[in-house]
């Protein structure tokens, strides 16, 4: 009841006439930022931080608030429409969501994220309400082996989902984790695929990576294609959720945050996992399987929700532990130390009107980006309607702005475009793109969880099975590998036992 009343007068903070200003301007900011390609909602957070600085910590909290969940929107606008992930949360989206695109569903897809966002939002913060306490101690308990284990099942899981065959599937998790290997070893120093370049000392950011293989091979594969295809602009659509796809998605929205949330309140976590899981869950439990990869809804509402969800988990860890478990998060806590107050255990009875007002207004936010953008979704959509050749330069001049943005590089460049013929060979050959984003994003970070589980058990590899939690996972993983075994050994036993019945 305490938790009640303190929400309570947060929202008597966040509604004030200026504060909801405030988180208004920041989902339009976070949506418009996000749009751009590689410019996601971290980037938009830490440019817009010099012009807070004359606002009070709440009013700065809350606009941020609304940048956060409009940047995640407008990042998947992009992934829906262009194929061009805005940043790493809606790398997924883009499979199914830009499919619709291309069969003149655009509208209905922007539509079910907007919608996904909202559900998974809603869900997230009430959790983060209720359950930040708890999922916070749990959170402290996972350790190394457990985070190597659910990395190795998100590895799977999507391998297993994707592409025409699981060689090809696993084939593109291995050009990710090669690409991820690129950079200083961060234990023993030595440097690997640099080449001898500096510039590469550091790695290759994901959003290069995601932007080169997503928009830049796009670009190039659409360009070999419009000799053979008249390069019309594509059909926007109807600009409403029809029932049978409101039908399809309500299950795929409720499940998101069942996913996400957790994810994103487990320090190290963040919303790329949950999604690769969500999608692959809902592929799982689609009664439409075979829509997948040609523009399913579930594959746009399921992954939005989580994502969303994920979004409002990532605050557990920041504002009771201090650990920003996403670049977001990283910004908003630089943004909390620059007025001088330190996120922690302690945090929410030294500040409890800044933290309330910050919970309260992720609420406001929530409504605000499903009022403000689900009218919009006929206009992003008509984004559609510029002719192709156009419309593919554009993505090519923003793609290599957002690349070249990252750290003021020309090397980037280079390496956005080498990734960019990567990627428009894999199209070429049947590879799916998806796994290969996953090897780059968590392939660094598993390897540095096995190796730390490694340590701690002095080489021995009973140290990445010691928890219950990792056994559980283990288990889990051995079951999406023998599936397909076990689904061939199913339909036989029943057959027998039509046989058996018809004699």
């Amino acid at each position: 009841m305490e938790s009640l009343s303190l929400l309570i007068d947060g929202f008597g903070t966040a509604l004030t006439p200026t504060n909801l200003l405030l988180a208004a301007i920041g989902v339009l900011l976070g949506t418009f930022i996000g749009v751009l390609p590689g410019i996601g909602p971290a980037m938009a957070v830490a440019l817009l931080l010099p012009v807070t600085y004359g606002l009070d910590p709440i009013a700065a909290m809350i606009m941020f608030a609304g940048i956060y969940y409009g940047g995640m929107f407008g990042g998947s606008t992009t992934s829906i429409l262009l194929n061009t992930p805005g940043e790493s949360a809606s790398v997924v989206t883009a499979i199914e969501g830009n499919q619709m695109a291309r069969r003149g569903r655009g509208s209905q897809a922007l539509a079910a994220a907007a919608i996904g966002h909202f559900v998974g939002a809603m869900i997230g913060t009430i959790a983060l309400v209720l359950l930040a306490p708890a999922v916070a101690s749990l959170a402290v308990d996972l350790g190394a082996p457990d985070y190597f284990a659910v990395m190795l099942l998100a590895f799977i899981a999507v391998t297993s989902v994707l592409g025409r065959s699981r060689v090809r599937g696993f084939a593109s998790l291995l050009i990710g984790l090669t690409i991820g290997l690129v950079g200083l070893d961060e234990i023993t120093g030595q440097s690997r695929l640099t080449f001898g370049s500096l510039a590469l000392a550091d790695g290759i950011d994901v959003v290069i990576v995601a932007v080169g293989l997503f928009a830049v091979g796009e670009a190039l594969w659409v360009a070999s294609r419009l000799r053979h295809t008249s390069g019309e602009p594509i059909p926007a659509g109807r600009p409403w959720l029809g029932r049978e796809d409101l039908r399809r998605t309500w299950k795929p929205w409720l499940r998101g945050p069942l996913i996400g949330f957790p994810f994103g309140a487990i320090p190290a976590g963040g919303a790329e996992i949950p999604t690769f899981l969500s999608y692959a869950t809902e592929k799982r439990l689609s009664k439409h399987r075979s829509e997948f990869g040609t523009g399913a809804i579930e594959g746009v509402a399921g992954p939005e929700s989580t994502a969303s969800a994920s979004a409002s988990g990532t605050l557990v860890t920041m504002l009771t532990l201090g650990l920003p478990t996403t670049a977001t998060a990283a910004v908003m806590l630089a943004a909390f130390q620059q007025y001088g107050i330190q996120p922690g255990p302690l945090l929410f009875e030294r500040e409890s009107a800044l933290v309330w007002g910050l919970i309260a207004s992720l609420f406001v936010g929530t409504v605000l980006l499903l009022v403000l953008n689900l009218p919009m979704a006929p206009v992003w959509s008509k984004l559609l309607r510029i002719p192709r050749p156009y419309l593919y330069a554009g993505i090519l001049f923003f793609a290599s702005i957002g690349a070249y943005a990252v750290a003021g590089q020309v090397v980037d460049l280079i390496v956005l475009f080498v990734i960019g013929a990567l990627g428009f060979a894999m199209r070429r050959y049947g590879l799916p793109v998806l796994p290969a984003i996953l090897g780059v994003i968590l392939g660094p970070a598993a390897e540095q969880q096995m190796r730390r589980a490694l340590q701690l058990s002095d080489g021995s590899l009973t140290g990445l099975v010691n928890t219950t939690f990792a056994v559980v996972v283990y288990v889990i993983v051995a079951v999406v590998l023998l599936w397909p075994l076990i689904r061939r050994l199913l339909p036989s036993r029943s057959a027998e036992r039509d046989d058996v019945t018809a004699s």
